[in-house]
């Protein structure tokens, strides 16, 4: 065994307080979900009407300081959502990173259009903003229509920046670059409730965002998702679309365009209330396990654990290590030994302009996520492992 392997194992047994077994991320519900769960169902309102499903979107909206939030069945229907009503259109490209999970670029192709794959940066596992710059003054126009790419003739409509397991990405050199071009910004917060970038919580940084609350997020619906919006006619086209396009009326069902039924039920957002009560604890007690972590990656050789951008705050929704040089070899001696220890970890995901469906789209240089690809291991990371 590789002694870089042996120090991984060796770190986790003596740090985590179980030794065998360990899931990568597992919900926790010692709240008030059940008596939410049983107030819903005594109440009758248990689809997307009822106090419940307001109650959890103005829980959220007053969290992370969006003026509008809008609960959705899972995080790809809120990011579907947020395309279509920045006008993401059939043809059109979408920027986003190959290194992300493959929900980004579904949402993406929903809408008829083309993923764009650019490159991230080491620091923060998000969109590298300076190498952006470098590939759309290399490849693309501005003009009436917007933003040109010139080898492909489509239109790059929008940009999905993603905060990779809760990290934020460097935003602001980000929104200068799209301004420059006319790109709007769609935030995959998805992973990132609780996460900060210079103060200000991510999601509200672009035109719209969306959030995630399945199982292994940081706080659960069960399924679940939301939109996060500052524009009041975006977020008001945001609920009209995702309610099936329904025409207000007392009785009559009237629709005036294709909508999705995409809203949360208000059974799952009576769970989303009372995790959310608990979030604050949640994000103490894993920033704790993060420390543990850090202190005990400190110094070892080979590899290194990896922190908050030092203009961030993260909420360190997964936990990772990340090897000093690519080497699949060594990182699936990784995976395999501790997964055998009873730890269970993974990989990164695979690169999205590996896979078959998305292997012809366009792409800048990916050599920093396809170095990375080579190097992540995500630990177990769940908020008990954080306990006092």
């Amino acid at each position: 065994m590789n002694v870089i392997t042996n120090s991984v194992v060796q770190v986790l047994l003596s740090l985590l307080p179980e030794k065998v077994n360990i899931p990568l991320h597992i919900p926790e519900f010692e709240g008030n979900e059940k008596l939410y769960v049983n107030q819903c169902i005594d109440s009758n309102f248990v689809s997307y009407l009822g106090e419940f499903v307001n109650h959890f979107e103005t829980m959220l909206s007053e969290f992370t300081g969006a003026r509008r939030v809008l609960a959705t069945v899972n995080g790809t229907s809120a990011l579907h959502a947020c395309l279509k009503i920045v006008g993401v259109a059939p043809g059109d490209e979408v920027l986003l990173p190959s290194l992300t999970f493959i929900a980004t670029a579904n949402a993406v192709s929903y809408c008829g259009a083309v993923p764009h794959f650019v490159d991230v940066e080491e620091k923060t596992l998000g969109v590298d903003p300076f190498k952006l710059a470098d590939h759309l003054e290399a490849i693309a126009a501005t003009d009436n229509e917007g933003c040109i790419d010139k080898e492909t003739g489509a239109r790059i409509h929008a940009i999905v920046p993603v905060h990779t397991f809760g990290h934020p990405a460097d935003i602001d050199p980000l929104l200068e670059v799209c301004r420059r071009y006319g790109v709007k910004v769609v935030e995959d917060a998805a992973e990132s409730l609780g996460s900060y970038y210079k103060g200000r919580h991510t999601g509200t940084f672009g035109h719209v965002a969306a959030l995630s609350f399945n199982g292994n997020k940081i706080i659960t619906t069960g399924g679940g998702g939301a939109i996060m919006c500052n524009d009041e006619d975006l977020a008001d086209l945001a609920k009209h679309i995702t309610t099936t396009a329904k025409v207000p009326h007392r009785w009559e069902y009237r629709h005036d365009m294709v909508g999705f039924n995409y809203r949360l039920p208000a059974l799952n957002a009576a769970m989303g209330c009372a995790q959310m009560e608990r979030l604050p604890d949640f994000l103490a007690r894993k920033r704790r396990l993060a420390e543990h972590y850090q202190e005990a990656f400190e110094g070892l050789e080979g590899l290194r654990f990896f922190k908050e951008p030092e203009f961030a705050i993260s909420n360190y929704w997964l936990n990772a290590l990340v090897l000093d040089k690519p080497d699949m070899g060594l990182r699936d001696e990784v995976l395999e030994a501790t997964n055998n220890a009873g730890f269970m970890t993974r990989p990164v995901w695979t690169l999205l302009h590996r896979l078959p469906m998305f292997r012809d789209c366009p792409k800048m240089d990916l050599s920093t996520s396809e170095s990375l690809e080579a190097r992540i291991i995500n630990i177990p990371s769940s908020a008990y492992l954080g306990n006092p």
